[in-house]
């Protein structure tokens, strides 16, 4: 009787057990369903601006740090086999935006892991994804030696995974736009490229406030939209104009309006600046500086 009460009672452990273990799977599920179900919401309700990705990527591929590590070389039946590396990869990946992806393990068996590496576009719903097996084991000096550590076996499926995580990034990247990537990678490394966009607009904002007094919401009143949007067109418009003041052949007053500042302020900056004249009358002229101030300081962010 009492053997018979035994398993009973170890039945109802393990059917509590299991019951539990199924509970706290469907909530992990249910739980990631969620989150898939928060990133696509996001991705449609701010869709990525291609133009400005790929701008974001070229300026990139102009690091020297980055085209160092930007491709990949290795002998394969007397040919030499080049491409884009899982550096450039991640960077693409990044500045490509509402793209899901990375390696997960599925489940660890003893002497091998199965994972997965994914890229997931989660605009246009379009994904690729390689389910592959790691071995815990290496080959040195001739002889297979077994991974006991659960640090190199975690590295050892990072490792493995890195190629097959880079198959499927530029398996969703547009092929143009990562020909365009390698090119300037190459380029940079020839010596051929100046710093990214974005660090030379700045510095000619620097430049057109030093030695002209333009600040730039005039210069953003004059193109129409603002400085972080700016191309390489807006760029070397910026270089004639800065060229034409330098040279005498054209005044500030013929290409900006200094009061576009003061058009642009927002009420609160009104209200600081309303005070601060009851308390101690200033000139104009410090009001805008300090509005430019604040937008410099934005724009850096």
């Amino acid at each position: 009787m009492n053997d018979l009460s035994n398993q009973f009672q170890y039945q109802q452990a393990s059917t509590s057990q299991g019951l539990g273990q199924g509970v706290l799977a469907q909530a992990s599920a249910s739980r990631e369903m969620e989150e898939v179900k928060g990133a696509i919401f996001l991705a449609k309700q701010f869709p990525r601006n291609t133009f400005q990705s790929e701008q974001r990527i070229i300026d990139n591929c102009k690091r020297p740090a980055l085209a160092n590590v930007a491709m990949y070389q290795y002998p394969r039946g007397g040919t030499k086999v080049t491409g884009p590396s899982i550096r450039l990869a991640e960077v693409l990946a990044q500045n490509w935006g509402n793209l899901s992806f990375g390696i997960k393990e599925l489940e660890q068996r003893e002497g091998e892991s199965v994972a997965m590496a994914y890229a997931w576009d989660l605009e246009t719903n379009v994904r690729q994804e390689k389910v592959f097996t790691v071995k815990h084991s290496f080959k040195a000096k001739g002889h297979l030696k077994k991974l006991e550590d659960p640090r190199d076996i975690y590295e050892r499926v990072a490792s493995d995974g890195s190629r097959r995580l880079r198959a499927c990034i530029l398996g969703i990247i547009p092929g143009d736009i990562v020909d365009k990537a390698v090119e300037e990678c190459e380029r940079t490394l020839a010596g051929q490229n100046s710093k990214p966009l974005k660090e030379r607009i700045a510095s000619a904002l620097g430049a057109f406030k030093e030695q002209h007094r333009v600040t730039q919401p005039m210069i953003e009143e004059r193109f129409g939209y603002n400085a972080d949007a700016f191309t390489e067109r807006d760029y070397l418009d910026l270089i004639k104009i800065f060229n034409s003041l330098k040279d005498g052949m054209s005044k500030v007053e013929d290409w900006f309006d200094k009061g576009a500042g003061k058009k642009e302020s927002s009420g609160l900056a009104n209200a600081f600046t309303e005070t601060k004249k009851e308390e101690a009358p200033k000139p104009e002229t410090k009001v805008e500086e300090a509005t430019t101030d604040d937008n410099e300081i934005s724009f850096e962010q």
